[in-house]
């Protein structure tokens, strides 16, 4: 008997360690995959919320840490496609949207909170992560405000979430109401919240709108230091830790160099075609963090303040750049 139920334990820790093998091998097909140009951002984030929900994630405790890396090496890798003059434009035309919609996002999202009878600084995540620039600014803020993981996992998924339907959902809403390439990339870099979706949606639709959504939106995060610091006060904070998306200088550095280093500007699309990849992939490993576990964390009133603010800000955005752009 004893023989019988060690070979019955042996023969389910084998199992156990063929279905972990079979999870590896199949996520890094899947990464393999998000490497070459069949793989649209889209597709990615598909793959990755199918991975999350049949086979699972077997690097789940290093995903945050290795999207985060690979979103910011791949933006600077954008710096290289893009062109000093046009993207001070571009920063010019949305500034005013920018503080509009985040002074707009942060009020909103403290009187839906209060409504929602949400827990405090869950809240201020969601309505910072809508505001400025999704997983980023939660991750800046979070420290901030001493969060808890619960509350920052809430307001990641929430983000995510939105951000994932983002991605296909604006796309079609562009073609279907013939915004320009330059009114649909102001309305990307401020209605979505994560910069990974927001170049998702923008390289989709066009060049011009990739430009003006990157430069907007990195323009944007940088309002993650001044929000960083009212929440220290808000929030009694003494230490006032802040984390300053420095990768931010990295972007202009590498935009300045393709506009007036001729050397430079011959093998930046190699630079670019790198950097399209790493998005692609980085959007596939957000999609594989979005486990049903995550997804259930969220909770119905969370999901349904992030729901509202983000219709809020989407519709606010769209019907400024249709009209005021």
């Amino acid at each position: 008997m004893h023989t019988q139920n060690q070979f019955s334990n042996n023969t389910h820790a084998l199992v156990l360690n063929v279905s972990s093998n079979v999870r590896i091998i199949i996520f890094i097909i899947c990464i393999t995959l998000c490497l070459t140009p069949f793989i649209s951002p889209a597709m990615a984030l598909l793959m990755g919320l199918a991975i999350a929900q049949f086979t699972g994630h077997p690097y789940l405790h290093l995903n945050h840490k290795a999207t985060h890396l690979l979103l910011q090496i791949s933006v600077v890798g954008l710096g290289f496609g893009m062109n000093v003059h046009s993207a001070l434009q571009a920063g010019k035309e949305g500034i005013l949207f920018t503080i509009a919609s985040i002074t707009g996002a942060l009020v909103f999202g403290y009187f839906t909170g209060k409504w929602f009878r949400i827990e405090k600084k869950t809240s201020y995540l969601i309505s910072s992560g809508t505001a400025i620039c999704g997983g980023s600014a939660i991750a800046a803020i979070s420290p901030v405000i001493k969060a808890q993981e619960k509350q920052i996992s809430v307001a990641l998924g929430c983000v995510f979430i939105l951000n994932s339907i983002a991605l296909f959902t604006f796309p079609l809403i562009g073609h279907y109401l013939n915004l320009s390439q330059t009114q649909f990339g102001l309305w990307c870099a401020i209605a979505i919240h994560d910069t990974s979706s927001v170049v998702g949606a923008a390289s989709k639709y066009g060049s011009h709108a990739l430009e003006v959504a990157t430069t907007v939106k990195l323009a944007r995060a940088l309002w993650i230091v001044p929000v960083a610091f009212m929440s220290s006060f808000i929030f009694k904070n003494e230490s006032k830790k802040i984390s300053i998306p420095y990768f931010i200088g990295l972007f202009i550095l590498a935009m300045i160099a393709n506009t007036y280093l001729p050397a430079i500007s011959v093998i930046s699309p190699f630079f670019i075609k790198i950097a399209k990849a790493g998005l692609t992939l980085t959007l596939f490993l957000i999609g594989a963090g979005l486990s049903r576990t995550v997804l259930l964390s969220v909770g119905f009133r969370p999901l349904l303040q992030g729901i509202l603010l983000w219709i809020a800000i989407s519709a606010t955005a769209l019907y400024a750049v249709m009209h005021l752009a």
